[in-house]
């Protein structure tokens, strides 16, 4: 037999309080005393009673929302539309948030501007923040002014963080390449002013170090077009390399681009790994080999501490990546340098 899932009334009865006073414990409102707290809280902890978002919200009248704020690395207009790793963060939170009748507030703001406006943006905080893309600073002046906040990207010590291993991911990047018989490595590194781009230069440099061979880099904005013209610079400085290591999947694309343009075949000259397993590794011809960031069960996570509001400063959780092998790399031939298929 199918049992009803519990309700206030239950709560109150359990408790030995009415209705109004096991409200006001649920929602955090005052005018109820520490025992009968105590007593309310043992209650809805033994009934597994879950109150109605959606109707805590109406009752309180404020609303419920995270705010999910991105701050550009230089990028020009349009970015966060433009990038489908902004979309996957908003993919991995939505569900959670329709499930608690929570709203989603998203903040693109440039850089120049972004200290302000994000003064304006703490004061307004009700649920929580996700930082999706911000520098050290800025995010400490944030949780300065406002503790329900958790970033997405490597930021300020004290600011809680859903963390992606990006030295790691980048380190084992090149070394699938060197493993595939690579040894003209070159690597595209994002913007200095991202601090994702940071460590996946700092893994690039531990692995080349480790393996002897030569830097061949260049920077780029995280756009296609970033990628495209770095690339075409590597090739003017390096014709002989044979595999690219890039920060992101969307500058990959634009290597892959200006490869098939300078006459290099991907992946028999050229293997590329990319950055973030987004759908842009998918699109690319040929598929993008990535290291697979899980972006998704990050966001999901950060909305799942801000909720619970066990929000402690330092608070960090690492995330591993993971190679997903596509068509853009191949092993490489025994003919000459750049040269030859698999």
């Amino acid at each position: 037999m199918n049992r009803s899932k519990p309700t206030i009334d239950d709560v109150a009865r359990m408790a030995g309080v009415s209705r109004a006073t096991a409200s006001r414990v649920i929602n955090n409102a005052p005018g109820a005393s520490g025992p009968l707290r105590v007593r309310v809280h043992e209650a809805v902890a033994r009934l597994g009673y879950r109150p109605n978002e959606a109707a805590r919200a109406l009752a309180s009248g404020r609303p419920r929302v995270v705010d999910v704020i991105a701050v550009s690395c230089n990028l020009p207009g349009g970015w966060l539309g433009s990038n489908p790793y902004y979309s996957r963060i908003l993919a991995g939170m939505m569900p959670l948030l329709e499930g608690m009748g929570a709203q989603l507030r998203v903040h693109a703001l440039s850089h120049e501007s972004a200290a302000e406006a994000l003064d304006e943006i703490a004061a307004g905080v009700t649920l929580g923040a996700v930082l999706s893309d911000i520098t050290p600073a800025l995010a400490a002046r944030f949780h300065r002014r406002c503790r329900r906040v958790v970033s997405l990207v490597p930021t300020a010590a004290t600011v809680p963080a859903m963390v992606a291993d990006n030295i790691g991911g980048a380190c084992a990047a090149v070394t699938q390449l060197h493993r595939l018989g690579r040894r003209r490595i070159a690597a595209i590194h994002g913007p200095a002013i991202s601090t994702c781009a940071a460590d996946r230069r700092i893994g690039h440099l531990r692995a080349i170090q480790r393996l002897g061979l030569a830097d061949i880099s260049a920077d780029a904005a995280f756009t296609r077009e970033g990628g495209y013209d770095a690339a075409q610079r590597l090739l003017e400085q390096h014709p002989d390399l044979d595999a690219v290591f890039v920060a992101c999947d969307l500058m990959a694309a634009g290597v892959v681009q200006a490869l098939t343009a300078g006459g290099r075949r991907v992946p028999e000259d050229v293997s590329v790994i990319g950055f973030d397993d987004s759908v842009a590794a998918i699109c690319t011809n040929p598929p993008l080999t990535t290291m697979r960031l899980p972006v998704e069960e990050m966001a999901a996570a950060a909305v799942r501490l801000l909720v619970s509001g066990d929000i402690s400063p330092g608070h960090r959780e690492l995330f591993p990546a993971e190679l997903i092998v596509r068509q853009s790399t191949a092993r490489r031939s025994k003919v000459g340098p750049g040269i030859g298929g698999s």
